[in-house]
């Protein structure tokens, strides 16, 4: 809840709900385009802790401290934002719900809905059943998709992948993995999105894509293992093979395109996350580790949530 704005500060008030998502400056070339995920100045504005201007909102005897998440500050309870983070939302919406909206679940919403803009009876296949899979499993079944595939390793999340719209659900060691694929799609999928970061993970996904399909990459891979072999010959045959940041999503337009569709029932986010008082942070990050909860979310005391 915004509780106090700083000199230049438009479009909100003191007591407005948001939702706070990534930065961009709004007025580069890929910002311009519409794809503020790509903005020339993300980086800086999202992890350097840094204003647009260079200069810093936050400093430590003396020295700025030359660090930010999204500006989020996820565990504390205020946090310093440039407006062009927040995301007005509707005052009376259930706000721990709607936290995490601001990267993971738009990052596999917004790759179904808005980067490839999947439709009605089209088929997709999705790598990873975490957070950003499981949104993309629910988007998918929004827009009427007439098969949608999820794999992991956990079982767990695979039933739940399940009930929230999945039409097929394997393990990540069964064998044959991408031949039965196949066979179940007549040949491939519309779409695929690798979501955990792993060169053949992606592989495979890319295996499972029809010709003239597209293939996205969202998860992050390590440095030590971040390069990945693909045939030639099927990228020959009208494959794609896309990167996505954010989902290609503008924060602006699709966190309240997301709320509304909670709002309606169509995308049951509490069925993803589960909230911890701060005290029990520790008890959030086992079970986190556990598999037992897709999102936790920390409730802070001291701040305003309402």
């Amino acid at each position: 809840v915004v509780e106090a704005m700083g000199e230049g500060v438009t479009g909100f008030e003191p007591g407005d709900a948001v939702v706070l998502s990534y930065y961009s400056c709004r007025v580069c070339g890929t910002c311009e385009r519409g794809h503020p995920a790509y903005c020339e100045r993300g980086y800086a504005g999202n992890f350097s802790g840094a204003r647009p201007d260079g200069s810093f909102p936050m400093r430590w005897r003396g020295a700025p401290i030359r660090s930010g998440f999204f500006h989020q500050s996820s565990f504390a309870t205020h946090v310093l934002a440039h407006q062009h983070n927040a995301v007005k939302v509707d005052r009376k919406a259930p706000l721990e719900l709607l936290a995490p909206l601001g990267c993971g679940f738009q990052t596999g919403a917004g790759a179904v809905l808005e980067a490839f803009k999947l439709q009605a009876g089209q088929q997709l296949a999705v790598f990873g059943v975490g957070a950003v899979g499981l949104a993309a499993v629910m988007a998918a079944r929004v827009a009427g998709a007439a098969s949608i595939l999820a794999v992991d390793l956990d079982a767990g999340r695979l039933e739940l992948a399940r009930e929230l719209g999945a039409t097929d659900t394997y393990l990540a060691a069964e064998p044959e993995l991408t031949k039965t694929m196949l066979k179940r799609t007549r040949g491939g999928v519309d779409f695929a999105l690798e979501c955990v970061g792993i060169p053949q993970v992606l592989r495979q996904a890319f295996e499972v894509t029809r010709p003239l399909g597209t293939c996205g990459l969202l998860g992050l891979p390590s440095p030590e293992a971040s390069e990945v072999t693909l045939s030639m010959t099927r990228l020959l045959y009208g494959k794609r093979l896309v990167g996505i940041i954010e989902g290609d999503a503008d924060p602006k337009t699709f966190i309240p395109r997301m709320v509304a569709l909670h709002a309606e029932g169509r995308f049951p986010l509490e069925k993803l996350s589960r909230s911890y008082d701060f005290e029990a942070i520790n008890d959030a990050v086992h079970d986190m580790e556990a598999r037992t909860v897709i999102k936790p979310v920390l409730r802070m005391h001291g701040g305003s949530t309402r």
